[in-house]
């Protein structure tokens, strides 16, 4: 019973009301466009008004093209696209959205698999971080900006098996570059440090990105030591 009762003042606390719960989840079926499903739900607050808002990993519901090796009889190689909806009293509704920026999950990754997405909401940022095993990994930072998602940090950590080569971290909102060289002789990791300012001419949007494949964020910079 006591458990009964701090569940609906906890629910109370948050404004969300028990019936509210599967009439918000019901309207995720109208953001979805025809022809894409659902792969993946990320919750989380992402504009800072305590509930619930949702981030979607969709993908295109037809077959893809089967691929060279005859060995598996079917893959879905769509593209992947992604849905942010921000949460009201009994519904969500679509905060910004782009249906190809990622890759299929079921790239040929040649002689090693194809780069792992993990999607995360951390402190009202959403996050796509990309991980490539023994190679390290990469990911990308966006904040809730003028009716879209801005990309605020990236970071790339190049690694050769279990050893660190180097770590880039960018901040967009300090104008910041920190790279990092792994210095040490070995397994030994030692790494020098050294800080650059940065300009971008243009800010990078989640809705206008056209491939996170082909986003070349150092590329982009302007980078002065």
């Amino acid at each position: 019973m006591k458990k009964l009762i701090f569940t609906a003042v906890l629910l109370w606390g948050t404004g969300t009301l028990p019936e509210d719960i599967p009439i918000a989840e019901n309207s995720l079926h109208r953001l979805t466009p025809n022809g894409y499903i659902v792969t993946d739900k990320i919750y989380g607050d992402l504009n800072g008004d305590n509930k619930e808002d949702v981030v979607l990993l969709i993908k295109e519901s037809h077959k893809g093209k089967l691929p060279d090796n005859k060995r598996i009889t079917e893959v879905r190689s769509n593209r992947r696209g992604v849905i942010v909806a921000f949460r009201s009293q009994q519904k969500y509704e679509t905060a910004t959205k782009n249906l190809n920026c990622f890759s299929s999950e079921s790239e040929d990754g040649g002689t090693y698999f194809p780069p792992d997405l993990d999607i995360r909401i951390e402190k009202g940022n959403l996050h796509f971080h990309y991980l490539h095993g023994r190679y390290g990994y990469w990911s990308y930072s966006f904040r809730n900006r003028d009716n879209d998602f801005e990309l605020i940090g990236y970071e790339h950590s190049l690694h050769r098996g279990p050893t660190v080569i180097s770590v880039t971290s960018i901040n967009f909102l300090t104008q910041k570059k920190l790279l990092k060289e792994n210095i040490g002789e070995g397994h030994e990791e030692r790494f020098k440090e050294t800080w650059s300012s940065l300009t971008l001419d243009k800010r990078i949007r989640l809705s206008e990105i056209h491939s996170f494949d082909s986003l070349d964020i150092e590329a982009l910079i302007n980078s002065n030591n």
